[in-house]
């Protein structure tokens, strides 16, 4: 494909429902590779974008895997319905941390992404738009903005997404606060995350916070919408793909929402598919709970994908980095109990997500930095934690540093992770 860093690329484009429409079958099948590595981008507005991160993500790996005996690397790039609000650094560029954000209103661009990626919602996205633009100060106001941000994440009747979304368990405890709290309360909270603080009786600050509600509210619908596509779609294909060219080894890495979808690819399986020899999580927009098989908070219970790192001939590698203010502050915020005030102080570990802090919940998961992952290796099998915090680090705020995944650094993880090329695991 014109302008790839890489070749041989291929794409996969899945719709909301993960489905591929047939054609990606025969083009994966049809590589001549020993290696095939598969990203799956988080918030892109358009398939142009979505190559641009591709791009810019794979142009290491040619000088890092070339020039090994016998090993031949493919790429491949996954495209599904996503969306990146313009107010946040994109994956890839350099990103003054003190740049200057955007305001508290819904930009034109904003909204037409917004009526793109939930069709049938343009009057509602409207009237979002000048409830933000013209910020009346009363209560009954927010509660109107918090029912209009909440039908937006609805799941669409009909449909995959539907079914899947009643079928699969939820990886948090109960439904979110982002669609449960009161939408004032959860305003000031959000706004005094951006710092701007609200007092009590007064609901004109808290305006700074309803942005970031619509924001996780969209977030929450691709969210889900990930897991639909990994599970339906990804999952399958690479059964697929198994069968066809067997001696192929498929390596997944995902970044915020991608990392879910290329996760939740391995409940997608079919059994006794055995061609995925690692999946590395870049900034893990899911709950750090999710491979655990007990919880501390309820040891009967266990995460989403519980155990089924098993399924994987290799490790499961969660980078994280603690200048990610999207997964450090906001998650948890948007992803908790409604009123749960531990939340509010980010104690709360149940809400946290993955790139946040990593795997937890799963016995003996190494912990390491990035630089011991890169000296030392990593295991052969199970779940491992890198803290990526010393190259992903740059970006302003709301999102902080959730998009600064393109570096040498990251793309030898991948590599170290699948041995690619006959690299040794360390441990």
């Amino acid at each position: 494909m014109a302008g790839m860093s890489v070749q041989p690329y291929r794409e996969i484009c899945f719709d909301a429902d993960g489905d591929p429409g047939g054609g990606p079958y025969d083009t994966l099948a049809g590589l001549d590779v020993t290696d095939l590595v598969v990203f799956a981008h988080g918030w892109n507005n358009s398939p142009a974008l979505a190559r641009r991160l591709h791009s810019a993500f794979f142009a290491p790996f040619p000088k890092l895997a070339g020039g090994r005996p016998g090993t031949q690397v493919g790429y491949a790039g996954v495209l599904w319905p996503s969306m990146r609000f313009p107010d946040e650094p994109f994956p890839g560029l350099e990103q003054a941390d003190d740049a200057p954000a955007q305001g508290p209103g819904l930009d034109g661009a904003t909204g037409e992404l917004l009526t793109g990626l939930f069709p049938g919602h343009t009057a509602t996205v409207g009237r979002l738009a000048r409830l933000l633009r013209e910020q009346p100060d009363s209560r009954e106001a927010f509660a109107e903005f918090g029912m209009l941000a909440r039908q937006l994440a609805a799941v669409p009747p009909g449909g995959l997404e539907a079914g899947f979304a009643e079928d699969v368990p939820r990886d948090e405890q109960s439904p979110p606060a982002v669609l449960y709290e009161d939408t004032l309360t959860l305003c000031r909270r959000l706004a005094a995350a951006l710092g701007v603080h609200a007092p009590d009786g007064a609901a004109g600050p808290a305006w700074r916070g309803a942005k970031e509600l619509l924001r996780q509210t969209t977030y929450y619908a691709m969210k889900r919408r990930a897991g639909t596509v990994g599970e339906l779609g990804l999952g399958p294909l690479l059964g697929r793909l198994s069968r066809s060219a067997p001696r192929t080894r498929v390596h997944l890495v995902g970044h915020g929402h991608g990392a879910r979808l290329v996760a939740f690819a391995l409940r997608g399986l079919p059994e006794g598919a055995c061609n995925v020899k690692s999946v590395t999580l870049l900034q893990g927009a899911f709950s750090h709970y999710a491979f655990a098989t007990g919880l501390p908070h309820a040891p009967s219970g266990h995460g989403i994908l519980g155990g089924f790192q098993q399924l994987v001939d290799g490790p499961v590698v969660a980078c994280h980095s603690r200048h990610d203010t999207a997964l450090g502050v906001f998650y948890p915020l948007a992803s908790s109990l409604a009123g749960d005030t531990r939340a509010v102080a980010g104690t709360d570990p149940r809400w946290w997500a993955m790139g946040h802090d990593g795997i937890q919940g799963v016995a003996d998961t190494p912990r390491l930095t990035l630089d011991e992952a890169l000296r030392s290796g990593l295991p052969a099998a199970g779940c491992v934690s890198v803290d990526a915090s010393a190259v992903v680090r740059h970006g302003r705020p709301p999102t902080g540093a959730h998009g600064d995944i393109c570096h040498e650094e990251l793309a030898r993880v991948v590599l170290t992770a699948g041995r690619v090329g006959g690299t040794a695991p360390g441990t």
